[in-house]
């Protein structure tokens, strides 16, 4: 797919992405780098940050993998100085990494619920807590007169409720709220902005692929547009607010969901809901003194 927005939208700057050796992370590294940006990806997984950093580089995109781990601040300060090292100075941070796994509430461990908030929420602000000294205006490497961009990936599981997703819920409701708050703080003191992107369904993912054939065929009926996300859609949500185009957004979490948190399930077949329609229109013409009130 073409991209909507320029090929040097982002010539020059800097990209820090945790979770960035596969899945939406990746696509994001991928699309960044399209755009004009050097990147370095965060991940724990050796194996998986050397493939990634060879296809980037196969895309001749300047690139790094540096290994480490979210929850541990030791990791996150090496990571984000490595980077800043490297490149010379550091303008984005995409906070992407993430735990999930379906669970009922009554089968999940106090140590389950605690790893996943510890990735999602306290990763998200171990990451932005160390940036912050280069993304600032003025900060290690960046022009006095702006700051950089924060862009936390969420999701739209809390907005009402989520069968076995207790734990990334919560996880994701902090990192909603931690957007809000930095976005405030950080924005006011700063020039940084700092939003997030909740996405949907999205095709090729661990999260969906955890999912069994019946559940996504459900997940299906309840989606307005009848459709999975592509991971090219999240990329482009990224672009959008790394650039000059959203450079007057912050504290927002953009939702690219094909409007499915909107949707509950459907309790009768359309047929049958048109069918009352009509026999409740023709009861209407038939009556001289129009539909008649309901009893309570």
């Amino acid at each position: 797919m073409e991209s909507p927005f320029k090929e040097d939208a982002l010539k020059g700057k800097v990209a820090l992405l945790t979770g960035g050796g596969s899945g939406i992370g990746f696509e994001i590294a991928l699309q960044l780098g399209n755009h004009g940006a050097s990147v370095a990806i965060m991940g724990r997984r050796k194996n998986v940050l050397d493939s990634a950093v060879a296809s980037l580089h196969y895309h001749g995109i300047p690139c790094i993998g540096l290994e480490g781990d979210v929850r541990k601040k030791e990791d996150a300060v090496r990571v984000v100085e490595s980077t800043a090292k490297h490149f010379g100075r550091l303008d984005i941070l995409v906070n992407a990494a993430a735990g999930n796994f379906l669970v009922a509430a009554e089968d999940l461990s106090p140590n389950g619920f605690r790893t996943v908030m510890e990735i999602d929420s306290v990763g998200t602000f171990t990451m932005c807590h160390e940036a912050l000294k280069y993304l600032k205006k003025g900060g290690l490497g960046k022009e006095p007169s702006c700051g950089g961009t924060i862009i936390n990936i969420s999701a739209t599981l809390h907005y009402t409720a989520s069968w076995y997703q207790i734990h990334v819920s919560a996880a994701k409701a902090a990192v909603d709220s931690i957007t809000r708050s930095l976005a405030l703080e950080w924005g006011t003191d700063y020039d940084i902005t700092v939003n997030g992107i909740a996405p949907g369904p999205i095709k090729d993912t661990a999260g969906l692929s955890k999912l069994k054939p019946e559940e996504i065929s459900s997940t299906f009926e309840k989606m307005p547009l009848y459709k999975l996300g592509d991971k090219w859609d999240i990329a482009m949500a990224a672009i959008y607010l790394a650039s000059d185009s959203g450079k007057h957004v912050n504290g927002m979490t953009l939702l690219v969901d094909g409007g499915q948190w909107l949707s509950s399930p459907r309790h009768m077949p359309n047929e049958v809901v048109k069918q009352q329609a009509r026999a409740v229109e023709r009861q209407s013409r038939n009556s001289a003194v129009g539909i008649p009130n309901s009893k309570m």
